[in-house]
């Protein structure tokens, strides 16, 4: 977090147990029950300005989908993980063997509809292996049982690896082509799939003994951002570093990336998406420094604890990094991680600090907008509306987007929707 300004880390993987059973553990033998260790280390990313997501599935191992014999009893499972975590983000990475089991993966997507419906603000996202026409048979299989129950989740994400893919090029086609699919399985318009879709990448040698390098994963970036993709991760940030010798004299590691590289040079790639600003390297002096900043470009603007608001009034359909400042019911309120839905005041997890009453939220510009009022320092969901200008225009966000301004941008994150 320090090196590159990530923020958001995602935790694998839930399964069921070794000995079979409907109770959810890590890898299949730790309990998350009695689990005493994985809360310190989501606390010290929070403490940081950042959140996780937990993974559920992966390759390999039983899956709770497979054991827990219906929907209903498998979301159990699940949210005895969302509560245990206080997660605001959870994965269903489907694979091998649970990918090719029809009733198995119909408990998975009725589970996640269940914890998308249950959890107001849950951001649920579904992973699934990634081929040359963007997946196989049993991936658009997997999206006709989830448009057949109505199941919309945050997005559906490709891994364009393992597959014979050769560089960024193939993998970028597979992406375009799973786009395809997903407007023809899903019944979406061009733009809501696109919104809708995900890459999750391997750095370095893959399993395969494909080779991923920096400018893979840019240009790959590249095309992530310029059509609005919901999601952008790769597998794994344990490999972020160099092998010695850098190749790994041809093998695959879990704990280096056998490619030429510095440290977190992949990472940075997804802070990037994040639209997170990559500090400078730490200075090679030995004088004591202070920790590099790890916050945004745009950093959050201080709000006073006496007198009007100055900052945008709190949206539940907005997502806030850690340190987003908003006013609600009169007061200003500091998030303390990511966070979206979670009503400032009233959340178990405290994740809004309360920095004391400030009056009435910043008066509208002239026009009749009761929006909230743009903020380079918030991030904003694909749907979120903001007001903009003077005379006051109305803005909805095409996808997710931080400091990009309404009416300049030339991606055109924002469509304007009027004078209001």
């Amino acid at each position: 977090m320090d090196a590159t300004g990530q923020k958001a880390f995602q935790l694998a993987f839930i399964l069921a147990p070794d000995g079979g059973g409907c109770s959810p553990t890590w890898g299949g033998t730790s309990p998350i029950s009695s689990d005493s260790t994985i809360p310190s280390v989501i606390s010290t990313i929070r403490g940081k300005g950042g959140d996780v997501s937990v993974s559920v599935g992966g390759y390999g191992g039983t899956k709770l989908g497979q054991t827990c014999g219906t929907v209903a009893a498998t979301a159990a499972a699940y949210q005895q993980v969302v509560d245990k975590y206080g997660l605001h983000a959870i994965d269903f990475d489907l694979e091998e063997p649970e990918y090719e089991n029809t009733a198995a993966i119909a408990n998975e997507l009725g589970a996640a509809q269940t914890l998308q419906r249950d959890n107001p603000g849950l951001y649920v996202s579904v992973t699934i292996p990634g081929t040359s026409a963007g997946t196989g048979w049993f991936g658009t299989q997997l999206l006709d049982q989830a448009h057949s129950i109505g199941f919309t989740p945050n997005n559906f994400s490709i891994m364009p690896f393992d597959g014979g893919f050769s560089g960024a090029s193939a993998q970028v086609a597979a992406l375009e082509a799973f786009h395809g699919l997903l407007t023809s399985h899903m019944g979406w318009d061009s733009t809501t799939a696109y919104q809708h879709e995900g890459v999750s990448m391997m750095n370095g040698r893959t399993d395969a003994a494909e080779y991923f390098y920096q400018s893979d994963f840019q240009t790959v970036l590249d095309y992530a951002t310029s059509h609005g993709l919901a999601r952008y991760t790769y597998w794994s940030v344990n490999r972020d570093r160099q092998c010695n010798p850098p190749n790994n004299n041809g093998q695959l590691s879990g704990a280096c990336s056998s490619v030429p590289q510095s440290d977190w040079d992949f990472t940075k790639y997804t802070a990037k998406f994040a639209g997170v600003a990559v500090p400078p390297p730490p200075p090679t002096s030995s004088t004591p420094t202070t920790t590099p900043s790890t916050t945004p470009s745009t950093s959050p603007s201080t709000t006073p604890t006496g007198g009007s608001c100055t900052a945008a009034a709190w949206s539940s359909t907005t997502a806030y990094n850690g340190g987003a400042v908003v006013s609600y019911n009169g007061h200003a309120w500091t998030a303390k991680w990511w966070t979206q839905g979670d009503v400032p005041g009233a959340n178990s997890q405290n994740v809004w600090q309360d920095d004391g009453v400030c009056g009435p939220s910043t008066t509208p510009p002239p026009g009749t907008c009761t929006l909230p009022v743009w903020s380079a320092s918030t991030a904003y969901s694909g749907g979120a509306v903001v007001q903009y200008g003077s005379p006051a225009h109305k803005w909805t966000a095409k996808w997710w987007t931080q400091g990009d301004t309404p009416g300049s941008n030339s991606q055109n994150v924002w469509t304007d929707g009027g004078v209001c």
